[in-house]
């Protein structure tokens, strides 16, 4: 399986990478998955150039084939003025449009505050689900206090959980936990109730 990171950090060394980096490493490990980042950063100059004269540069070409074949993607992204960076978003403008549709993602950021955080739902969610993309229902967002802190690891632990298991083709309904209760599906449970 491949597993493509999408870092939109701008500095050296960069959270947002770090981020990055934890999250596929989890992920990785539960899905034997084989991993790759496209830095952004990297890639500013060529990604303009696509949104100027519609055409991809080698590296940038070879970032959206990556993106496109991948089984699972990881995206994260600084904050800037209370949603995703502009290198970010021109990425994601210059995809394919279907080239999302029905691919599990795990949407991640960092900020300075935690006051940011819900740019996971407000901006992240809604461009991945314009996407068409299957985003896991636990996202991550490291603000600077978090590093170090009790919480992160175990978001980071279940995002890739659920990353994995989409990538493995596992539905939620069967890798859901019942508690002991035998659970009856409703379609089963109509049947037998028109047999009597």
């Amino acid at each position: 399986m491949k597993l493509v990171v999408v870092s939109a950090g701008l500095s050296v060394p960069s959270s947002t990478r770090l981020l990055a980096d934890r999250l596929a490493a989890a992920t990785a490990e539960r899905a034997a998955a084989e991993v790759e980042v496209v830095e952004l950063r990297d890639l500013a100059v060529e990604i303009a150039h696509n949104l100027t004269n519609g055409f991809p540069g080698r590296k940038l070409a070879a970032a959206l084939d990556a993106v496109t074949a991948a089984d699972g993607l990881i995206v994260v992204t600084p904050v800037f003025s209370a949603s995703y960076s502009g290198l970010f978003k021109s990425f994601f403008d210059v995809l394919e449009q279907d080239a999302l549709a029905g691919k599990p993602v795990l949407i991640a950021a960092t900020g300075g505050s935690a006051r940011h955080s819900l740019v996971l739902e407000h901006a992240l969610r809604p461009l991945f689900a314009y996407l068409r993309a299957v985003v896991v229902p636990t996202a991550v967002y490291a603000a600077s206090e978090d590093w170090g802190a009790q919480g992160l690891p175990e978001r980071v632990d279940r995002a890739a959980g659920e990353l994995s298991a989409l990538m493995k083709g596992l539905s939620t309904a069967g890798g859901a936990k019942t508690g002991g209760i035998e659970v009856t599906p409703f379609a089963e449970r109509l049947a037998s109730l028109s047999r009597r």
